[in-house]
């Protein structure tokens, strides 16, 4: 089949037609508004003059210029904030304030993560933009959510992980050395969640479609990083006991987990009983496969402190090329265990074209490309685009002023003058 950019067709963003205004800052909030840029929507990014966006400081690693110097903005903010303008604005204040309800009545989505409360003393909330928009979707991020007897509390992807249960199931064993809990090497509590709001923010758009109306959202890292936990939590709803750390192993299949070879490790994950008896043919352990104890994977979860050990002892004989060559062989799902640089070398990962070097424009000094990270999603007819790098610290503040607004050169001077923008 020939997608419109194959075929020379000029593509739209799936939502070419969206606006939204960009409230948020950190991760969870421009997750989401990438996600949303991605796909072709035209994110406003207010930032705080002078200093933008925490994780601009967030460095080292630091985005480079043309020349491989360090830029001012870190890696970390590249990540999250690629297909964005960038308005600095200072909404602490009543001009500033002014400004963005001008902006919000003129957008269709307006994402924040600020603290419970925040907006509203500024007239930013949902009730007070709702009256200039009432077709507007609004998402509030927070750590807790808007109600509750937690709600008014701060807290980190970290602290999230920890209380939602995640690091209880992260780690390994306590009766292995090293054993504890662990949190994700990622902030997974805070990309789970702009994850969720881009699902959220998506179906309010489309209600609207019908409704005419738009609507108010309740993100919270909490119940998003509790939600992940799905498959674990329903088996503690369904025998009230709570499961525990595995490590590298899974608690509802065996064998899937690392197992040490003759050179290294390599991951091997048997997800049903045919894939077993395809595993005991690639390692030539036919005794196992006949073994009606380990026939099904009730048997081989119940009997994983015999079965494992005998199966660790044959991943030792042969080093990791000769097993997962075996077992691709026989259809077996296995692999190697990469570090990022490994990962973006891998055939498949290249093939698919993971990484996207997006131009940074000069200005003044400051040029080159900004690498980052391609969007999963793939559509066929409305593909994500990578028009816009991570923007400079008020990058389009006169051309949103300008075009959006109407305001004159003078206009923006004397705002920047009094450090309104």
């Amino acid at each position: 089949m020939t997608t419109p950019s194959e075929s020379g067709t000029p593509v739209r963003g799936a939502l070419s037609h969206i606006r939204v205004l960009d409230l948020s800052r950190i991760l969870a909030g421009p997750w989401c508004t990438q996600n949303l840029a991605d796909l072709g929507a035209d994110v406003i990014k207010v930032e705080r003059p002078g200093t933008g966006d925490d994780t601009r400081a967030w460095g080292p690693p630091w985005i480079r210029d043309g020349d491989g110097r360090d830029t001012n903005d870190s890696t970390y903010y590249a990540a999250a904030n690629r297909g964005k303008r960038s308005l600095t604005l200072d909404i602490s204040r009543p001009e500033g304030q002014r400004i963005a309800r001008e902006l919000a009545a003129q957008s269709d989505v307006v994402i924040e993560n600020y603290k419970l409360g925040d907006l509203k003393r500024y007239g930013l909330d949902y009730e007070s933009l709702r009256s200039v928009n009432p077709r507007l979707v609004y998402c509030s991020i927070t750590g807790y959510g808007q109600d509750g007897p937690s709600a008014s509390k701060p807290g980190y992807d970290f602290v999230f992980q920890a209380i939602g249960g995640l690091m209880s199931i992260t780690g390994e064993r306590d009766d292995l050395a090293g054993g504890g809990p662990q949190k994700a090497g990622i902030a997974i509590a805070d990309v789970i969640t702009g994850m969720y709001a881009t699902i959220a923010v998506l179906a309010a758009l489309n209600h609207r479609e019908v409704s005419g109306r738009g609507q108010y959202i309740d993100m919270a890292l909490l119940d998003c990083i509790i939600a992940l936990g799905g498959n674990q939590v329903t088996g503690y709803f369904a025998t009230g006991v709570a499961p525990g750390r595995y490590g590298n192993a899974h608690a509802s299949l065996v064998p899937y987990q690392v197992f040490t070879v003759a050179d290294g490790e390599i991951v091997v994950a048997v997800g049903n009983d045919d894939q077993w008896q395809r595993y005991c043919t690639a390692i030539e352990r036919s005794d196992l496969a006949a073994d009606l104890r380990w026939a099904k994977v009730t048997g081989r979860i119940r009997g994983r402190d015999t079965l494992v050990p005998e199966l660790a002892r044959t991943m030792l004989a042969r080093p990791a090329a000769a097993w997962l060559e075996r077992l691709e062989a026989h259809g077996v799902p296995c692999g190697r265990i990469n570090d990022y640089a490994q990962a973006f070398q891998d055939p498949q990962v290249r093939h698919r074209g993971l990484r996207v070097d997006v131009p940074r424009p000069a200005h003044a000094d400051v040029n080159g490309m900004v690498s980052t990270i391609a969007s999963p999603l793939r559509l066929s007819e409305t593909p994500p685009r990578y028009a816009l790098p991570p923007p400079r610290l008020g990058d389009s503040t006169e051309a949103v002023l300008g075009a959006l607004l109407g305001y004159d050169a003078g206009r923006i001077a004397e705002l920047r003058e009094r450090r309104i923008v």
